[in-house]
């Protein structure tokens, strides 16, 4: 038996005292998301700056997430992959009957959880479409009539403090949009978390319809869902009390009931 020269011996004690490195196992995404936004039109740098939000935070907080540009894609099994289903300031009237049927089958067994942001209340005929019956009763049973062009800052009012998606957020604070009104108030259909008072608008505006709640949920569905009606300035990801309500949106929808 050779004897191992003073070299080799080195090499092998350092080896030796190397730690042990094993593969580590791929942690698994805690669920998976998908997010519909149109491209170009005046809510595109809105969706530019979400879609980069959304991303770090998917990755920070382990969840992935891949986007559509429009709904022809979707049916049945196409929404199975997902845990929840972010609508940036899609509309509710383009969709064909397929992706209709998949959406609600989706909403009202409960499927997944839903986030709707400013135009999934653009209800009403538009381009041809005629109005989406159950989306608008899904949304409070409410048709849309019109909006407050270059938008306004109003006094946001939490009514529903102890709600999960208020964490965090001031009983009031000021945010902006191009308000939408309505034919009448959502209120006597879902539950209203927060509204806007009027009285408060800067630049005031004469666009206004009293009862104006912008944050609700709808309990009559077994998806968790949340419409939050501001969704058309990029400022609003800059905005911290914007930010913590769409970050409590998205975990607490994605929560089975």
């Amino acid at each position: 038996m050779k004897y191992l020269t003073p070299t080799l011996l080195s090499v092998l004690l350092i080896f030796c005292m190397l730690p042990v490195v094993t593969a580590q196992p791929k942690v698994k995404p805690r669920f998976r998301a998908l997010a519909v936004a149109e491209t170009g039109g005046g809510h595109a740098l809105f969706d530019a700056v979400a879609k980069t939000w959304l991303n770090k935070l998917a990755a920070d907080s382990n969840f992935t997430i891949d986007y559509l540009a429009d709904t022809k894609q979707i049916n049945e099994k196409f929404l199975k992959k997902y845990q929840l289903f972010i609508q940036l300031d899609y509309p509710p009237y383009p969709w064909k009957a397929p992706a209709q049927k998949a959406f609600e089958s989706y909403i009202e067994k409960g499927k997944g959880g839903w986030i709707g942001f400013h135009h999934p209340t653009l209800l009403g005929v538009f381009d041809g479409y005629p109005m989406w019956q159950w989306y608008s009763r899904f949304m409070g049973d409410i048709q849309f009539k019109r909006h407050i062009p270059g938008g306004t800052s109003a006094t946001l009012n939490v009514e529903d403090p102890a709600h999960p998606v208020m964490k965090g957020l001031p009983a009031s604070f000021l945010t902006k949009d191009e308000w939408y009104i309505y034919d009448k108030s959502p209120r006597p259909n879902v539950h209203v978390i927060a509204s806007i008072d009027e009285a408060t608008y800067d630049p005031d505006k004469a666009v206004k319809m009293g009862d104006h709640p912008v944050i609700w949920t709808n309990g009559h569905v077994k998806a968790r869902n949340l419409y939050i009606a501001m969704g058309h300035f990029p400022e609003l990801l800059e905005d911290e009390s914007f930010t913590r309500l769409f970050r409590n949106a998205i975990f607490w929808a994605t929560e089975r009931r």
